[in-house]
């Protein structure tokens, strides 16, 4: 099985750190957040893996070498200019026979990748999105205002319940069909998607995610994986 990981951002919300470091090299505890989600896809079956890349792509290339320290078997395909989120996976069209993984490189989850496999499968759809219920506080007074514009209702500083995409995938190679050539991003490949086949399935996880794109998350990912790492490592 084919895992497929988009490492090729700038990671500017993470700045300075990111500056001269990819940010799939950034260190959760002592260990590169890309590297604890590699040994997680090795650990469901994963045994190929093609990073795209981009940003300092030679440090990733010289850290991750081959896979083989891994026990994975890695390849590259580097993008001269950016391509956005979904633009490069346009480069692998064609070359890919069996269901695969497509997911960010700067993630801390213990999603259960064989079930999102297993469930993409069965739902015959084309693309399966996992999805997370993440809560935010709006720190403003939201108003409710009726087609009058009078005001029917005032909510002060709303917790809301939102569906998010975690940024993990699992895609069948018809998927890639249809990606067009330059810039390119995942929320149009999903609307694509819809507008072509009106199918998209979706995982719902119910256990820990964060991206580490911005300096809290980072932290926090830093706090959750020290008071529990083998929550997110599976045993050697």
């Amino acid at each position: 099985m084919r895992a497929i990981i988009l490492a090729g951002g700038r990671g500017t919300r993470l700045r300075p750190f990111t500056t001269s470091f990819p940010k799939p090299l950034m260190p959760v505890g002592d260990i590169p957040i890309l590297e604890i989600l590699l040994r997680q896809l090795k650990a469901h079956g994963v045994t190929d893996v093609t990073l795209l890349t981009g940003h300092l792509a030679y440090l990733l290339e010289g850290y991750f070498e081959d896979g083989g320290k891994l026990g994975l078997r890695i390849d590259y395909v580097r993008e001269e200019q950016p391509l956005g989120t979904a633009g490069p996976l346009r480069q692998l069209a064609g070359s890919l026979v069996d269901d695969f993984f497509v997911m960010n490189g700067d993630l801390l989850t213990d999603l259960d990748f064989t079930a999102l496999m297993a469930h993409h499968r069965g739902s015959g759809a084309p693309v399966t999105i996992s999805v997370y219920t993440r809560s935010e506080k709006i720190e403003l007074g939201i108003l409710k205002i009726d087609e009058s514009g009078d005001v029917i209702g005032y909510d002060e500083k709303p917790t809301l319940n939102l569906d998010v995409s975690m940024g993990a995938y699992a895609m069948s190679p018809k998927a890639l069909e249809k990606i067009p050539a330059g810039a390119y991003d995942m929320p149009q490949l999903i609307l694509d998607q819809l507008s072509t086949t009106g199918r998209v399935a979706s995982w719902r996880h119910r256990g820990f995610w964060l991206d580490i794109g911005r300096v809290d998350d980072y932290s926090l990912a830093n706090k959750m994986f020290a008071e529990n790492p083998t929550g997110f490592l599976p045993p050697n």
